[in-house]
């Protein structure tokens, strides 16, 4: 094997270890979830900030992160988020008490940024464009693979080990990749080497997304919420209007305004991820706190949503290779519409085989979408903006993941409130969540006009041309 195929080899193995990490972690927890709530006699509020405040702060940094990568090197930038990571997740385990537990998952968050602003875009600077929709088909898998064993995993360690060895096992994956980064990724990527980094946007940008994003999630809660939603959309705009007039901007918005593909292709990211992310957190609450499955059996029966995504998204990627991403992902799109929707008459009484027929829908509605999307994406922008495209993407994510959190807490505000995790009335937590479901189908419905709208994008074989 010559050096450019090791380092192909090696690249897609980091990458993709670097991009199971957090799904497998995050559908892990959410099956600790009741667990955590048990022992810090949390309320349902302060459960929801403890996958919420990771994602807040994942969005918040990974634009400066991507673009800083891009300047500076994105191997570098890479090696330090999956350090943070990995110490973080040790010492998440170590929390003791459930507000220590936010705070070192907003520094897991940080870390997170830094990995997923980094590893797509040295992903596809490693690999020729016409093997991009396959070798990110793969890196999509991946992330799937690991929301399939979350569960699974999440549920068997949560219940025989308790809710800590899930952040334990994170750590020993995170120090693993660490090591195959270190020893195996020889030489460095930097797109924009020598341009000043927009330190100015950079926190204009953080400052004005938490609090937008904050003032969602507490507006029915916290009374002074409200005043940091009007604070953080001010700041975004004047964000929006610095970046229009700085010759190097943090993000380049000229890639919204003058590129269709990518400027749709992006909502569609974050329509897409704002409807389905809480899917996991509410089924978790719905299976253990309603129906009374323990941690187990409950990561058992959500498996099969993850397992058909893991198994599909390479082909659902090899195929946006050939045929335009925009028509593959809206069909991904659509179904995952028919699943939300099929949700919003849970009741206590639902066959559990209809609940796992209708995952494996949703799971196929997901493969669909999400490889196809990426391909779409990356294949719209220059070598130069691989690491703001990435980061972009990775931002539309988390902050699409961030909205649907701060919709289940705002909707658990209201139909249960300010109530321990034992206590909580069965009925009202069914009404809440098929409330969640109601708005997430209309959505993702909107959604599908999103992903149309980007007009006919070039094929992976048709970028290469360009290069």
């Amino acid at each position: 094997m010559d050096a450019s195929e090791s380092l192909k080899k090696y690249t897609l193995l980091v990458a993709c270890g670097a991009s199971f990490l957090t799904p497998f972690m995050g559908s892990a927890v959410n099956l600790a979830i009741p667990s955590i709530g048990n022992q810090f006699n949390g309320n349902a509020l302060l459960l929801s900030w403890v996958a919420t405040s990771y994602l807040l702060a994942s969005a918040t940094f990974l634009v400066p992160f991507g673009r800083l990568a891009d300047i500076v090197g994105r191997k570098k930038i890479f090696l330090f988020g999956i350090t943070a990571f990995a110490l973080s997740s040790v010492l998440c385990g170590l929390a003791w008490s459930i507000h220590s537990l936010i705070f070192l998952r907003v520094l897991q968050g940080i870390g997170s940024a830094m990995i997923f602003g980094t590893s797509m875009a040295i992903l596809t600077s490693v690999f020729p464009p016409q093997q991009r929709g396959k070798v990110l088909g793969i890196n999509v898998a991946t992330v799937y693979t690991g929301l399939s064993l979350g569960p699974v995993l999440g549920g068997f360690l949560n219940h025989n080990l308790g809710w800590s060895s899930i952040f334990y096992l994170t750590a020993f994956i995170a120090f693993a990749v660490l090591f195959f980064a270190v020893a195996k990724l020889k030489g460095e990527w930097a797109g924009a080497k020598g341009e000043p980094f927009d330190l100015l946007g950079s926190i204009l940008y953080s400052v004005g997304l938490v609090s937008f994003m904050y003032g969602i999630s507490a507006i029915d809660s916290v009374v002074w919420a409200k005043y940091a939603l009007v604070i953080g959309l001010i700041v975004l705009i004047a964000f929006i209007r610095y970046e229009m007039k700085v010759s190097h901007p943090v993000l380049h918005l000229s890639l919204f305004s003058k590129n269709i593909t990518f400027a749709f292709s992006n909502l569609a990211a974050l329509i897409n991820y704002s409807a389905t992310f809480a899917l996991g957190f509410l089924l978790s609450m719905y299976l253990q706190v309603v129906l009374g499955f323990n941690s187990q059996t409950a990561g058992l029966i959500l498996l099969s949503q993850p397992v058909l995504m893991a198994l599909l998204s390479p082909l659902a990627g090899t195929i946006s290779d050939r045929i335009d991403p925009r028509i593959v992902s809206s069909w991904g799109m659509a179904i995952t519409t028919l699943g939300l929707f099929v949700f919003c008459f849970l009741t206590k009484t639902t066959p559990i085989w209809l609940v796992v027929i209708n995952l494996g829908l949703l799971g196929i509605g997901f493969a669909l979408f999400s490889s196809p999307n990426t391909n779409s994406v990356m294949g719209s922008v220059e070598k130069r903006f691989y690491g703001v495209a990435s980061s972009t993407l990775g931002t539309m994510r988390l902050t699409g993941q961030t909205i649907s959190m701060a919709v289940v807490t705002l909707l658990l505000t209201i139909f249960i409130g300010d109530v321990n995790i034992n206590s909580v009335d069965p009925d009202l937590l069914i009404k809440g969540t098929r409330t969640a479901f109601i708005v997430f189908t209309v959505m993702c419905f909107g959604g599908i006009f999103a992903s149309l709208a980007r007009g006919k994008a070039r094929t992976s074989v048709q970028q290469a041309k360009k290069y």
